[in-house]
């Protein structure tokens, strides 16, 4: 089945379905990378991923490895939905005059598609770092050698009593993405929600422009003819070798979106006031090296994730949802 057959309807369900199945899978590794990209030199809570999350799992329970994880699961079906379906969509308009797709325009498709996606990525993505991030500043707090007192955001009162709350302490209170978001709202407007936008763009255009035409490339490999389309075996391991190696392209600009939309800081932890402020005093006080914390990381969670991705896509979840159940007629 050629992409340019699937229906929008169908797109987005594979797409959605895609992204729940894969955030739930990987999710805690995703909360191991946000933690380690949130470290400062002789600041260090966790050395390794397993580390934090073996430290997580003590202090915080099972459960705290999967804090922020309801705002992905909520937010991630439209957003790789729309990724998904604009890259299919532009490349769909790119090919039209029937010459078939060069490497620039597909990057150029991958381009809009990430173009398109920091609509919901930006929000989805400032919420949960607050989640996910309140575990580290309570470990922290209570590090020996540590200042318990943590730099806040003046706004950010209802974000502070998440973890905040005296050094007896031995995990973070419980506050959800909703009230987060109504105090940024009311305090900063819609822009507090959408704070890290231009490193969220910077982060994930070149994102899609590197991953959407390599796994297309490496995906043809895998067609037995011109007109087949690729087993689901070489969709999956296509999409897990091009997710990784995007992912890890692009950490550095992680790294930076990261610290920027982290609200909290803890002691001595510096402030920002934009990507090339963060950039210079990352690079001064840390080193080139800091700019890949987390990269192995990401490149976990994005390998699956982008894997069970393709293999819905391509393999036709939505079309079989669409073609065998009453959904079909609000479609037609």
């Amino acid at each position: 089945m050629s992409q340019q057959q699937i229906s929008l309807p169908a797109k987005l369900i594979n797409g959605g379905i895609a992204g729940i199945v894969g955030v739930t899978c990987v999710f805690p590794i995703d909360l191991a990378k946000t933690r380690l990209q949130n470290q400062r030199q002789g600041q260090q809570v966790y050395k390794s991923m397993m580390d934090c999350l073996v430290k997580t799992v003590r202090s915080e329970g099972y459960f705290g490895m999967y804090r922020g994880a309801a705002v992905n699961l909520t937010l991630v079906t439209p957003e790789k939905a729309i990724k998904l379906a604009a890259n299919d969509f532009f490349r769909h308009q790119l090919g039209k005059d029937g010459k078939g797709l060069t490497v620039v325009k597909e990057m150029l498709a991958g381009c809009g598609a990430g173009m398109c996606q920091v609509v919901i990525t930006t929000p989805m993505e400032m919420l949960k770092i607050q989640l996910q991030d309140a575990g580290r500043l309570a470990a922290q707090q209570q590090k020996p050698g540590m200042m318990s007192p943590t730099k806040l955001v003046a706004t950010n009162a209802m974000l502070s009593r998440s973890y905040n709350s005296g050094a007896a302490v031995s995990a973070p209170r419980a506050v959800s993405a909703t009230q987060i978001a109504k105090e940024l709202l009311l305090t900063q407007g819609i822009q507090g929600l959408y704070r890290g936008l231009g490193a969220t763009l910077m982060r994930d255009v070149p994102f899609s422009v590197v991953y959407f035409p390599l796994f297309a490339n490496l995906n043809r490999l895998g067609q037995r003819g011109p007109t087949d389309s690729s087993p689901f075996y070489w969709a999956f391991l296509s999409g897990c070798v091009a997710g990784s190696t995007a992912a890890v392209v692009v950490n550095p600009c992680d790294v930076v979106k990261t610290r920027l939309q982290c609200l909290n800081k803890g002691s001595n932890e510096e402030t920002y006031k934009g990507i090339m402020d963060c950039v210079i005093k990352i690079f001064q006080k840390e080193g080139p090296s800091a700019f890949l914390k987390g990269a192995g990381c990401r490149a976990l969670v994005i390998a699956p994730l982008f894997g069970i991705a393709q293999v819905m896509y391509f393999v036709g979840v939505g079309e079989y949802i669409m073609d065998d159940t009453p959904l079909r007629l609000l479609f037609a």
